[in-house]
């Protein structure tokens, strides 16, 4: 899937996102400031997460509820400095639960993400809109 949207448009993408059937563990890649956090809240607001929804930055991992009880993981490894703080947090509990798993920096994780995910791409055009990319 390839679509160049702006953000008015992202709840539709969203969607389409989720049409495409990914695998649930999810790798959000693109520069800071691109969107992949506010593209995170809108999927986890599709599979039905209405709570209050926040980058896990500072925690690394925020844990949010569907209105049908499955759990969706949103991990932002933006600050890790080794793999091993990952391990000794539990990603690969996360990573192997079955549930939703989105992933920012995934990159700082190499080598512990399963070999079955999919991946995003976002990139920022210069006039404002996004180019996203999944495979």
């Amino acid at each position: 899937m390839e679509i160049t949207f702006s953000l008015d448009e992202i709840n539709v993408v969203a969607k389409k996102i989720l049409e495409q059937n990914p695998n649930k563990i999810i790798l959000f890649h693109g520069n800071m400031g691109v969107g992949k956090t506010t593209l995170i809240k809108k999927i986890t607001n599709e599979l039905g997460v209405y709570g209050a929804t926040s980058s896990p930055t500072f925690s690394l991992v925020n844990e949010y509820h569907t209105n049908d009880n499955q759990l969706v993981y949103h991990f932002d490894f933006y600050r890790l400095k080794t793999e091993t703080e990952a391990l000794d947090m539990g990603v690969d509990e996360y990573l192997y639960s079955g549930n939703w798993c989105f992933i920012e920096w995934a990159d700082k994780i190499s080598n512990l993400v399963p070999e079955i995910h999919s991946v995003i791409f976002i990139k920022l055009l210069p006039d404002g809109k996004r180019h996203l990319k999944m495979s």
